[in-house]
This record gives structure tokens, C-alpha cells and sequence, in this order.
């Protein structure tokens, strides 16, 4: 049996908008966040995770920003591609782990959503994903509501 765990992280900024997009969902906001994609921190650190695991890079490795065809694409597309290369290379993803680091928006009203969606894209019973979050105590970027970032990991087995 081959047991692998990748990890994930990802980062960006606040920009002008009124809205994020979290783990696949939209949640009305103040700002936007700043992104070729969508800059769906979630899902960009998930997607990196399970790549982690894989041992097959990163997501600008796969969807480079100097790309435009990337340009404001929905992050979902890249989580996918992550999922069908673990299937192609005979790995199940058996569960996925995502914290989210910020002081606002408030995750919590959002995180069944979040998961229920984010079992969807990737094939997965929803108690095999895990969404939470964090502050930083007001500490550094995510504490002065500069942005988000996000941490996950995957676990992937091929038997």
C-alpha cells in the first residue's frame, strides 16, 4: 500500500470588490481578493496539496499565471485537474484538510457549504473534508486584514 500526504499553502491579497470566493463558495465581503484566477485561496491550497502528494509540482506549474487563458478562471478547473491526475496515477484521495486564516469574513456560517462543495468537485463523502479557520490574533497580514491565506493537506492511497 502507497500512503502519501501533500500539503498545501496559499496566500492573497485584499483588492477592490464585494465578494470572495472560499473553497468554491461566494461569500459577500467588503473587498475581493486579488488573483489571476479567481483567488480561491482554499481551493488553490487543496489543489497544491493534493500536487504535494503526488509529487507533481504546483499549480503554476499546471495553470501558469503568464498564461491568459487563466486569466479570472474559476479555481475549480485546477482542483479538478489535481483530482483526475491522482486517478490517472492510481491514488484515491481519501481525505483533505483546510484551514483558512483570516479575521474576516467569518468562515464559520459558511463551512458546510463549503465542504459539502468542495466534496462535490473533488468525489469525495463530504466526512472525508474538513474546512475550518483561524485568526492570527490581529498578527501580521491575515491580522490586519491585508488578505487570506490558507494551509491544507491531502492524503492520497493506492492500494
Amino acid at each position: 500500500m502507497d500512503i502519501r500526504t501533500g500539503n498545501g499553502f496559499d496566500v492573497h491579497a485584499f483588492d477592490i470588490g464585494d465578494h470572495v470566493v472560499l473553497c468554491g463558495v461566494k461569500i459577500p465581503h467588503d473587498h475581493g481578493l486579488r488573483g489571476h484566477s479567481d483567488a480561491d485561496v482554499g481551493m488553490h491550497a487543496v489543489t497544491d496539496a493534493i500536487y504535494g502528494g503526488l509529487a507533481r509540482g504546483d499549480i503554476g506549474q499546471h495553470f501558469p499565471p503568464s498564461d491568459p487563458q487563466w486569466k479570472g478562471a474559476e479555481s475549480h478547473i485546477f482542483l479538478r485537474h489535481a483530482v483526475q491526475l491522482a486517478t490517472e496515477m492510481g491514488f484515491t484521495l481519501t481525505h483533505v484538510d483546510c484551514t483558512l486564516i483570516c479575521e474576516h469574513p467569518k468562515i464559520g456560517p459558511h463551512a458546510s457549504v463549503m465542504r459539502e462543495t468542495m466534496a462535490g468537485i473533488m468525489g469525495m463523502e463530504m466526512d472525508r473534508v474538513s474546512v475550518k479557520a483561524t485568526t492570527s490574533e490581529q498578527l501580521g497580514f491575515t491580522g490586519r486584514g491585508e488578505g487570506i491565506a490558507a494551509l491544507a493537506t491531502a492524503t492520497l492511497v493506492k492500494t
